[in-house]
């Protein structure tokens, strides 16, 4: 029997994180004046610990040995070879994937949600706030605060909410508490019922509720929490390609082209900036984050100041934005319904360092389902669309003839989500996409903003 996957053991977990901001230059963040924010204006919403490593340019942070700890419950992660979905597929191509649905919340998301919660406690923070979209990340942070003693509230989007009642369970499981967003229990969730009571629900909107739930707190216990986006959150992410890496050697290969679904870029900078120090660094391979039409960020929203959130509590990010406000269609791969996308993600597709990809919803399951009939696994609706653009690299592979090594982030198992599933079987599903139109009014608003600088790396 040919072995599959390469297994590292638990003393091969990487003991440092790479920090990508040690090798380009950003656009700082900026507050309402327009000037630069000072890390103590963070300091209502962020414990000072995860504001320095927020700012830090070293190359190099140290994991403490009690985030190992937790850590090592489910890591080093398996690189599995799909060989049975290569057959499949007629393709010369190999493909990996880096299996993050083994975590006990199932995907890509404790990788940094253990730290936080860790960092947070040794703040002396007692309660954390936060947003979710698909679930994923409201779980995880719910899972670590439990391993912390932490208390843990979740606003979550209300079309996932009703999507995925199985993921407030889950919550609640680990002692989280898990509120439909908007919601009444904030001024940005009133404001958001008041202009639409039927209102789906975004991203935005929850970081509202979750900034202001935390701040609101007077006795200074309660700190926010976000799943992506910041620098932060990347950085600790980057345990998933430094793993990788390390099973690659030992496979006596490389890759020639890394993908990942992104949403607000974590689990795709996780696999993909360790490469990209790789890239900067004259080694020629292809790096492809990949969202879906419905919810275009990357590939067809301008990179321009924004707010993180919808009611701009958080300072303006130099990102690609379709602009706060927006409010995406009701995807099943709620993960993904982001207005936004990681400054540092944004940076590096202004550098050419990335090249955005998008895929219709109906590929994504369509690709999705092939794997699970063939790999097993079936993947959460967010992996899917990661899934259909290594279907499209195969096949690009097959009509060249060439026997390229694909690796992607498995980011998640789907067994929360056969709803989704069900719905796709029943023909209940179909592709959004967005019009101009759509994209130049939603965009409108950062008009309002600075502009940020092109700034060059290299």
């Amino acid at each position: 029997m040919q072995p599959k996957s390469i297994v590292l053991t638990k003393n091969d977990i990487p003991r440092k994180w790479y920090n990508i901001l040690a090798d380009i230059k950003m656009n700082p963040p900026l507050g309402p004046d327009g000037n630069p924010i000072s890390p103590d204006m963070l300091a209502p919403v962020f414990p000072m610990n995860l504001i320095e490593q927020e700012v830090s340019t070293e190359r190099w942070i140290d994991i403490p040995e009690p985030v190992l700890d937790v850590l090592s419950i489910w890591r080093p992660a398996p690189l599995t070879r799909a060989s049975a979905f290569e057959k499949a597929l007629g393709t010369p191509a190999k493909i990996y994937f880096k299996n993050e649905g083994m975590s006990p919340p199932g995907s890509h998301k404790p990788n940094t949600a253990v730290p936080q919660a860790y960092y947070n406690k040794m703040f002396g923070i007692e309660n954390i706030t936060t947003e979710t979209g698909a679930g994923q990340w409201g779980s995880a942070l719910s899972f670590a605060c439990a391993q912390y003693g932490l208390t843990c509230k979740v606003f979550m989007v209300r079309i996932s909410f009703d999507q995925k009642p199985y993921r407030k369970a889950m919550m609640q499981t680990w002692g989280g508490e898990c509120i439909a967003s908007p919601s009444s229990e904030t001024k940005a969730g009133r404001d958001a019922l008041e202009k639409d009571p039927n209102t789906p629900g975004s991203l935005g909107i929850a970081i509202s509720e979750a900034v202001e739930a935390a701040v609101g707190d007077t006795s200074g216990k309660t700190r926010y929490s976000l799943g992506s986006v910041l620098n932060h959150v990347m950085l600790h992410q980057s345990i998933i390609g430094l793993e990788a890496k390390k099973q690659f050697e030992i496979a006596g290969d490389y890759p020639d082209i890394v993908i990942g679904c992104a949403g607000g870029g974590s689990n795709f900078a996780g696999l993909a900036f360790p490469y990209v120090l790789d890239k900067i660094n004259g080694r020629d391979i292809e790096i492809y984050p990949v969202e879906p039409k419905a919810c275009p960020t990357m590939t067809r929203a301008p990179f321009a100041y924004d707010h993180g959130d919808t009611a701009g509590y958080t300072p303006l990010l130099p990102m690609h934005s379709l602009g706060h406000n927006f409010v995406p269609a009701p995807i099943h791969a709620g993960g993904l319904r982001y207005h936004g996308m990681a400054p540092t993600v944004s940076q590096l597709i202004n550098e050419g360092l990335l090249a955005p990809k998008s895929v219709g919803q109906m590929d994504a399951y369509k690709a999705g389902i092939l794997w699970a009939r063939t790999e097993g696994f079936i993947p959460a609706p967010e992996t899917t669309s990661a899934i259909a653009q290594v279907v499209v690299e195969a096949e690009k592979a097959k009509a060249e003839g060439k026997e390229k090594t694909i690796v992607f982030t498995f980011s998640g198992h789907g067994l929360l989500d056969l709803g989704a599933y069900e719905k796709y079987f029943a023909g209940e599903l179909s592709d959004f996409t967005l019009e101009d139109a759509e994209i130049e009014e939603s965009t409108e608003i950062l008009k309002n903003y600075p502009k940020p600088q092109e700034m060059k790396s290299r």
